[in-house]
């Protein structure tokens, strides 16, 4: 995507800098614009990906299934006009750069307005926008009142008169700048962040990406944000896997057998209806519990509800088994689960079910909007559950930027009878309650609706970790562009770990993540021999999450030295670990659960 004033890959603009997003761009500082400022959706690349498309209807609560466009890109031909998304001026005040102190390490520099800069300059000097503004958890975000927050609300000097902003030191911390008013009244700019007095008001609504005039009420009290901080802008991206979805493919021949089958109330009568040799050979592929629950799905007028992860786990475990000698015939999805023979070479490793290499696959990605100050992750379903209020990227949506990306992955899958053997375990219960008493913490520090995941997704979460660190070593890519998708389903007793990679400028990757299947054993041996020691024990391994002096209310036995791995290939922004579930550390070794499994 090419701008006047910027550049930004697509990507970017669906996990970065979506509309709503504070950039600095090379000459100005700027809000990206909604989606109203970009360009009609005829002129944008279509994303065509049906189950995405009805997860976003579910969500959003619209009427019908949105389209999905590419953000613009950057042509080829230097003879078409230039292609790009709107963005506004943000914020309107502005730093002039000057020193008027005593000393080096003392300086007092002018606030002014927009409205009294010269061709961007102020008296003729240079000019930089302010690192702070005011914004509130609805995600609006607007200019700080200097004049207000400096007089304490008092309206008894005039707001012509000129501001200040005065620094001393050279850290840049709050506790080191004053804003001072030329009447002589000033105030220390850390005062702004006791959110309990209100300091910068009550918000204002004001959501300048969608224009000037696209207020909205707000009762909230303003929190002080700088711009370029982490907790600015976290994008909401609903993400799917284009897999081949059984769930479709069954409803699709029951609704072509209706007129014999609406009759079918049981398995009975299923076995009836297949004495008819046609519907005997189109239901042949699917078992009689799929058929019978299409047949009610139909029946109750419902479509296919399942969550995104739910539908991607059905296609993942169904593959049939191969190595080596088929040829790919889809181009989004192709997929084998590996014979045991090619990869179970020294160990039987039983609690391991088995793997599955997949050679092509396709993720989509959209943008469906934002919070500020806190992040909304998906749940172990890959559903949102409104825990945080999101803020718009349009007046009044219809379609949605989405970017697709092809790669390739492993999947792993541990046996249900073991997952749920080591579960009933007291030592491994008291562990797991531990950390859900650790996250019921965090949540009420955070007034968090955000639901504890349980144990299985604890443990798999930290074994995709651990893999990651491992298998970035080998396969040719950086650990940060190796993504996961953890897989827990209780009911269905089926618990999978799916570690994969993806380009948005590319048809596919070139085999050197999938190839590492056949060397999973020897992955797993080194993933368990590294997190049994971590360079930070014993503080890593005796950290307990109820009673955590740091903050660190949903981990356990996990930290930078061991666990956590870039932001960009985890699903849960690395919450949710503990590699004392997974192998023996120090002061723990009666909840492993590879322990005494393998």
């Amino acid at each position: 995507m090419k701008k006047a004033h910027g550049q930004l890959r697509r990507g970017q603009v669906i996990t970065t800098y979506g509309p709503g997003a504070l950039v600095d761009l090379p000459r100005h500082s700027a809000i990206v614009g909604g989606l109203d400022t970009w360009p009609k959706p005829g002129r944008l690349s279509p994303v065509l990906e049906p189950r995405l498309s009805q997860k976003l209807q579910a969500l959003m609560g619209l009427g019908s299934a949105p389209q999905l466009y590419a953000p613009p890109g950057e042509s080829d031909d230097p003879r078409e006009p230039t292609v790009g998304i709107g963005a506004w001026r943000f914020p309107q005040w502005f730093v002039v750069q000057e020193e008027a102190g005593r000393d080096d390490r003392d300086r007092s520099r002018r606030l002014v307005h927009r409205k009294r800069l010269d061709r961007g300059r102020f008296e003729g000097r240079a000019v930089v926008a302010t690192r702070f503004v005011r914004a509130c958890h609805r995600g609006h975000v607007d200019d700080v009142d200097w004049h207000a927050f400096a007089h304490r609300d008092q309206e008894d000097c005039p707001r012509i008169r000129q501001l200040w902003l005065d620094e001393k030191g050279t850290s840049g911390d709050l506790v080191d700048l004053v804003v001072r008013c030329e009447c002589g009244k000033s105030r220390q700019l850390y005062e702004a962040k006791e959110i309990e007095l209100n300091p910068l008001g009550f918000c204002t609504g004001a959501r300048p990406w969608l224009g000037r005039d696209a207020g909205e009420d707000c009762k909230e009290h303003s929190r002080l944000l700088i711009r370029t901080a982490s907790n600015a802008y976290f994008p909401q991206v609903v993400s799917v896997l284009s897999l081949p979805d059984r769930g479709s493919a069954v409803e699709k021949v029951v609704r072509e057998l209706w007129d014999d089958l609406q009759i079918v109330e049981d398995a009975a009568g299923l076995a009836f209806v297949k004495r008819k040799p046609r519907n005997a050979e189109r239901l042949a592929q699917f078992s009689d519990a799929e058929v019978l629950a299409a047949i009610e799905a139909m029946k109750r007028g419902r479509g296919d509800e399942r969550p995104v992860k739910q539908a991607e786990l059905d296609a993942l475990v169904s593959v049939p088994e191969g190595f080596g000698d088929d040829v790919p015939v889809d181009p989004d999805f192709h997929a084998r689960r590996l014979p045991d023979r090619i990869w179970r070479r020294t160990r039987p490793w039983e609690s391991i079910e088995g793997v599955v290499q997949v050679h092509r696959l396709r993720e989509v990605l959209a943008l469906v909007g934002f919070t500020r100050f806190e992040a909304e992750t998906p749940d172990i379903d890959g559903e949102y559950d409104g825990s945080v209020q999101r803020a718009a990227i349009a007046l009044e949506p219809t379609w949605f930027p989405a970017v697709e990306n092809r790669g390739e992955g492993v999947l792993l899958l541990l046996r249900p009878d073991r997952v749920r053997a080591w579960i009933e375990r007291p030592a491994v219960q008291k562990r797991i309650d531990a950390l859900r008493t650790g996250h019921e913490r965090w949540a009420e520090d955070r007034k968090s609706k955000r639901k504890f995941p349980g144990g299985p997704y604890v443990l798999l979460h930290t074994i995709s970790h651990l893999l990651i660190q491992s298998l970035a070593t080998h396969c040719g890519y950086a650990a940060s562009s190796i993504r996961e998708r953890v897989y827990v389903d209780e009911p269905g007793g089926r618990f999978g770990v799916l570690l994969y990679t993806g380009s948005p400028d590319a048809e596919g990757t070139l085999g050197g993540l999938v190839q590492q299947a056949l060397h999973l054993e020897q992955h797993l041996d080194r993933a368990l021999r590294e997190c049994a020691l971590c360079s930070n024990d014993p503080i890593c391994a005796l950290h307990r999450p109820g009673d955590s002096l740091e903050g660190r209310f949903q981990h356990g036995a996990a930290c930078h030295g061991c666990s956590l791995v870039a932001e960009t290939s985890c699903e849960m922004r690395n919450d949710f670990l503990d590699r004392a579930l997974v192998a023996p550390v120090l002061g723990t070794r009666d909840v492993a659960f590879f322990e005494a499994q393998t």
